[in-house]
């Protein structure tokens, strides 16, 4: 197969992760209640997350009780999303920062904000980096920024949309440029579910992977595997005769 262009590369992938997956929806979503859940999801999974949350939500009324709670106390609460204490101490300190600076625990306020105004105030907040910051601006606010977690950069590198050498931040750069912006939601959804079902970290199901044709990964060990086989010394048709 001819190598094909990132561009056109990108588009076929977008196509026919759509075609496999759907388009996702784009519910609406308080932009508070995802940047606190998206700091519960760092290193966890999307289910010990979402139950820190729901315990969250449900052991305090408002972020304002929750601020004042003891951050032991809260630690204690979301206790299955993994980290707590470092979790529970960052959540206070975002929402303080917040509070200080806006004098109400409201975010809402970035959606009249020029795109990289929003980012530049969420990332002046204490231990948010740019990929939980893109995930609240795209699905919150519906900003074009293409959030990079595991799965997007592990699966953009094995399809050879971005170098190999890039750090997830370069990364998420690289895709801005090359994916189209009305695109991102839907890629960067189809992505993670293509990553977590079939282009996974450990034995990735090439069989199953609708992406296969335009992956630089699978092509690169189907010509070692032909380059292999073509090494091999041949059977000799005369029966008993050794090759």
């Amino acid at each position: 197969m001819a190598k094909q262009k990132v561009g056109d590369k990108v588009l076929a992938c977008i196509r026919i992760l759509e075609e496999e997956y759907g388009v996702p929806r784009q519910d609406h979503i308080d932009p508070l209640d995802l940047l606190v859940m998206t700091i519960l999801s760092q290193n966890t999974s999307d289910t010990n997350s979402l139950r820190a949350f729901a315990n969250l939500k449900g052991d305090y009324g408002n972020y304002e009780s929750l601020l004042l709670a003891p951050t032991e106390e809260v630690a204690d609460c979301i206790r299955e999303g993994g980290l707590a204490n470092i979790k529970a101490l960052r959540i206070q300190e975002v929402l303080l920062s917040i509070k200080r600076d806006r004098g109400a625990m409201d975010i809402g306020f970035l959606e009249g904000m020029d795109r990289n105004e929003a980012m530049s105030y969420l990332l002046d907040l204490p231990g948010v980096g740019p990929k939980t910051a893109s995930i609240v601006l795209l699905f919150a606010f519906g900003m074009p920024f293409m959030p990079v977690d595991t799965h997007v950069f592990r699966v953009s590198r094995r399809l050879g949309l971005v170098p190999e050498n890039l750090s997830p931040e370069k990364a998420q750069k690289a895709l801005e440029r090359i994916v189209p912006p009305e695109c991102y939601h839907s890629f960067h959804l189809n992505l993670i579910r293509h990553g977590r079902q079939i282009c996974r970290a450990r034995g990735p199901k090439h069989e199953q992977c609708v992406l296969r044709e335009c992956c630089d990964c699978f092509l690169q060990e189907l010509s070692a595997d032909a380059a292999s086989k073509s090494l091999r010394p041949k059977a000799s048709c005369v029966q008993g005769q050794k090759p």
